[in-house]
């Protein structure tokens, strides 16, 4: 699960909402084990998704780089070309 889990950081255009969500939820799936927790453990579940999306949040606007953006692109075709060498 946490391999889908993507750097946010130092990339144009920023990470999105649905990014940093995403990225929580994967986060939080690992840690519990749940991939759809029981409706007794959803309110505990979800609060943590929100906890872990605001802290996320956070830091990727309090981290500070001069090493130049990465474009979502080039960095795309880079990981379907290791994938391709990967796995054939």
């Amino acid at each position: 699960m946490c391999r889908n889990i993507k750097t946010l950081f130092n990339f144009e255009p920023p990470a999105t909402e649905e990014e940093i969500h995403a990225s929580a939820l994967q986060f939080v799936r690992k840690l519990s084990g749940f991939n759809k927790p029981s409706q007794g453990n959803a309110e505990a579940f979800d609060r943590a998704v929100a906890e872990v999306s605001a802290s996320a949040r956070r830091l990727l606007a309090s981290l500070h780089t001069h090493a130049p953006s990465r474009d979502r692109a080039t960095e795309a075709e880079k990981a379907k070309e290791r994938s391709k060498l990967r796995f054939g």
